[in-house]
């Protein structure tokens, strides 16, 4: 029974769906058509609407930061396991010493329990007394300690909470080399000939440090295999989910450290083929990335030329009117697309207080420069939501756009939370979200080449026109592109999900 009607069938949906009539249409667009319709139903009926969404499939994640990811009581409960204490006044799990309280004392007294969850996460944020700004960037600090050598339980738990969201493909960022690279940096120190500070950082070794770092993600995703129980018949839940990796750039270190950290990142896409780019991270408004991001973007226009494999998300306008001076709103995203050869901006929330804005939703669009959005996110960070949100900004001016969660554990949300808040907010129809999971996997990072000649109508390249979307058995030419290219494969099978979902296959 199709996955659609299987979802009809255990809601007990009372509003009958509207017959199809008779067409001359493909099975795929009348179960397209069918489903929209019935989505139009249910908009407005939060709880049918929620389980509509959680079976949807949803293309890929592709602004995800693996810490951010793991819910609270994952770090609690490792926390207890290595013997970790937390400090009371600052609610921070730190080695034990006096007048520090064990994690396993946490765990088994519900009071406590509960509060450690709460700062640890944004559950009750507003009770803090902190600005969510605040309260959301301090979590990192608390629990930090908790999650030491725990990357492959980490890896395990995004990659499970993908699964069971129906979400195909992550991209998740991280920081592999443990601060050895920063560390590099800090030895050599600084020096605004790019060229020198590149040269040294290579004699210093910092392509040993990286591969390092190779070795540490192998035991890492060797861990995850485990916990998800990828070598038991037939594979866990998530096995199949292709994921990739951003190198993560700390924006906020001294300009030695960030150059070194953005050098390993185009190092590490050309090193290990799971790392396909990099990001640069920590609030866009602390004092050191609004002082530095032109440096930044200098940077990275330097080193660019001399790297093939590299791709570039970068996050860019995390600001909102009152957060900095209106001077800091004029030109991060501007500068990321032109100095930064940003493919992908996280966030992009400000464009709207850019200078000439609209020349930038031009620029932007003509660029193919997609904007990961951020919903829940920028609501509780930045107090930006419905209106006030840029998402409607890019979607009039034709600039490609993807949900993303950020931070999901941080958040206590999902990828299927962002698709709600889409609709409930923004008034998105079932084929904008449908359009919003194949533009994810479309500005992925992935290998190959698309199945899409034209991304904006979904017009299926020469090598595959004519062929059923998503259908197991193609032509020859068609198999053959499907198979030479990575990218298409996955595109092809949310297709097939789509079909699946929406009864037409």
């Amino acid at each position: 029974m199709k996955i659609f009607f299987r979802l009809l069938s255990a809601l007990f949906i009372l509003t009958p769906l509207v017959a199809p009539s008779v067409s001359t249409q493909p099975a795929l667009a009348s179960g397209e058509s069918r489903t929209a319709r019935h989505f139009d139903s249910i908009k407005t009926r939060p709880l049918l609407l929620a389980a509509f969404l959680r079976e949807m499939p949803k293309g890929g994640d592709l602004h995800n930061h693996l810490s951010g990811a793991i819910y609270a009581e994952s770090f609690i409960k490792w926390g207890a396991e290595a013997d970790a204490c937390l400090d009371t006044a600052t609610m921070s799990a730190i080695p034990c010493r006096a007048g520090t309280i064990s994690m396993k004392d946490v765990v088994a007294n519900p009071v406590i329990y509960r509060a450690v969850i709460d700062a640890w996460s944004m559950r009750n944020y507003e009770l803090s007394g902190q600005s969510g700004h605040d309260h959301f960037f301090d979590t990192f600090g608390k629990f930090g300690y908790a999650g030491n050598d725990r990357a492959g339980d980490m890896l395990a738990e995004a990659v499970g909470l993908a699964a069971r969201d129906n979400v195909l493909y992550l991209e998740l960022m991280m920081t592999p080399d443990e601060g050895r690279v920063a560390g590099l940096g800090r030895k050599i120190g600084w020096n605004s000939d790019f060229a020198t500070m590149r040269n040294r950082l290579l004699a210093e070794g910092l392509r040993d440090s990286l591969k390092v770092a190779v070795s540490g993600l192998n035991r890492w995703e060797g861990r995850m295999r485990e916990l998800l129980n990828c070598s038991g018949a037939g594979g866990g839940e998530g096995c199949d989910i292709p994921v990739r990796y951003l190198y993560q750039v700390g924006r906020g270190l001294a300009p030695e450290m960030v150059f070194a950290q953005i050098l390993a990142g185009f190092e590490m896409a050309e090193l290990d083929p799971r790392f396909v780019g990099f990001n640069l991270v920590m609030p866009e408004d602390y004092p050191v990335p609004i002082r530095d991001f032109t440096l930044h973007m200098e940077i990275i226009n330097f080193l660019r030329p001399l790297y093939k494999k590299a791709h570039i998300s970068l996050h860019a306008g995390e600001l909102a009117p009152g957060l900095v001076p209106p001077d800091e709103l004029c030109c991060h995203i501007r500068q990321s697309v032109e100095l930064g050869h940003a493919e992908r901006i996280g966030h992009g929330v400000d464009v709207a207080y850019e200078d000439d804005p609209f020349g930038l939703l031009k620029l932007m669009a003509d660029r193919n420069v997609m904007v990961e959005i951020c919903l829940t996110s920028n609501e509780v960070i930045l107090g930006v939501t419905g209106q006030h949100h840029s998402l409607h900004l890019y979607q009039a001016h034709g600039v490609p756009t993807a949900l993303a969660t950020d931070d999901e554990g941080v958040s206590r949300i999902d990828l299927t939370h962002e698709f709600v808040k889409a609709v409930r907010d923004h008034g998105l129809s079932y084929l904008d979200l449908k359009a919003m999971a194949r533009t994810s996997l479309e500005h992925s990072f992935l290998p190959g080449k698309s199945i899409w000649s034209d991304a904006k109508s979904f017009t299926l390249v020469p090598e595959c026109s004519g062929n059923t979307l998503g259908s197991a058995k193609q032509t020859p030419s068609c198999k053959a592109y499907l198979e030479a290219n990575e990218k298409a494969r996955l595109q092809w099978e949310l297709e097939k999900r789509f079909g699946e979902f929406e009864g037409g296959s």
